[in-house]
C-alpha cells in the first residue's frame, strides 16, 4: 500500500472504499492492528512528540482526516486520493460489518454516551452486534481492558478518547486487548449518540466542517490556531526542505 509522508507522518494513499476494504480484510484474517485518523492538529503534535509519531506510523491504516492534510499534500507535491474522515470511515465500516454479523465494542466519551450511541447504531445497522460499551472516565487502563474481556472481545473497537491518549492506549495494549482492529475516532461517539450534531452537508461539501465546529464551539480557537502553524511548516518544508520543523 502506497504512503505519502507529510511532516514525518506516513499517510496511506487510499480512498474511503479502499480503506474499508483493507480494514475488512485485516479483520477477516484475524490480524491485530489499529487505525489512526490524523488531522493537521495531530500531525503538528507529532512534531513535538516523537513517541506519538512512531505510534501513528505503526498503525495498520493512517487516514487523512481533514482538508488541511490534503492541502499540505498538494503544497508538497505528494499524491493523496482525498480526505478520509474518521467518522465516514466508521460509518462505512459498520455497514460492512453488519453484513457479516461482526462484533463492535464502543469505548470513550462521557458516561451514558456510548450506551446511547450503541442503541442508535443497533437501529441503523441491524446486523451489527454491539458487544459492549465503556465510557472514557475509567480510573486506569486495566479497567477498560477488563470491560472488553468481560464481553468476550470484539472484531472492532471504536476507541474515542481523544488524541494522543487513544492512540497510545491502542498501541500500548494491542496484545492484551481481545480485539482484532481498534480505531481511534476522537469525538465520534458523541455524534453517533446524537449529543453533538455534525456539520450540515453544505459545510462538508465545501470543506468547511472545521469552521462550523468553531462557530458552535468558540473555545476550540486555541486548537484551531495549530492549523495555520501546520501549514506554515508545510510551506517552509516545500521551500527549503530539510528540517521538518
Amino acid at each position: 500500500m502506497k504512503t505519502a509522508n507529510i511532516l514525518g507522518v506516513s499517510f496511506h494513499n487510499v480512498t474511503l472504499k479502499e480503506a474499508v476494504d483493507c480494514a475488512m480484510e485485516q479483520i477477516r484474517a484475524g490480524k491485530k492492528g489499529y487505525v489512526v485518523t490524523p488531522n493537521p492538529e495531530i500531525v503538528y503534535e507529532t512534531l513535538q512528540d516523537t513517541v506519538f509519531r512512531d505510534i501513528v506510523n505503526r498503525a495498520s491504516l493512517v487516514l487523512p482526516d481533514g482538508i488541511g492534510v490534503i492541502y499540505a499534500a498538494r503544497i508538497l507535491g505528494i499524491p493523496l486520493a482525498g480526505k478520509v474522515p474518521g467518522i465516514d470511515f466508521a460509518d462505512a465500516l459498520m455497514y460492512r460489518m453488519s453484513q457479516e454479523g461482526m462484533r463492535l465494542f464502543l469505548l470513550g466519551a462521557k458516561p451514558g454516551v456510548a450506551q446511547q450511541a450503541a442503541e442508535n447504531l443497533q437501529k441503523k445497522y441491524p446486523g451489527l452486534v454491539i458487544a459492549g460499551t465503556q465510557d472514557g472516565y475509567f480510573q486506569d487502563d486495566q479497567q477498560a481492558i477488563e470491560a472488553v474481556k468481560a464481553v468476550g472481545g470484539a472484531d472492532v473497537m471504536f476507541t474515542c478518547l481523544g488524541a494522543p491518549k487513544q492512540e497510545k492506549f491502542m498501541a500500548g495494549h494491542l496484545d492484551e486487548l481481545p480485539v482484532t482492529l481498534s480505531c481511534g475516532l476522537g469525538g465520534s461517539l458523541d455524534v453517533f449518540a446524537g449529543t453533538v450534531q455534525r456539520a450540515p452537508e453544505i459545510f462538508i461539501r465545501l470543506n468547511l466542517e472545521w469552521f462550523y465546529r468553531l462557530c458552535k464551539q468558540p473555545s476550540r480557537i486555541g486548537r484551531m490556531m495549530k492549523l495555520p502553524l501546520f501549514l506554515l511548516i508545510v510551506i517552509k518544508t516545500r521551500l527549503f526542505g530539510g528540517n521538518k520543523k
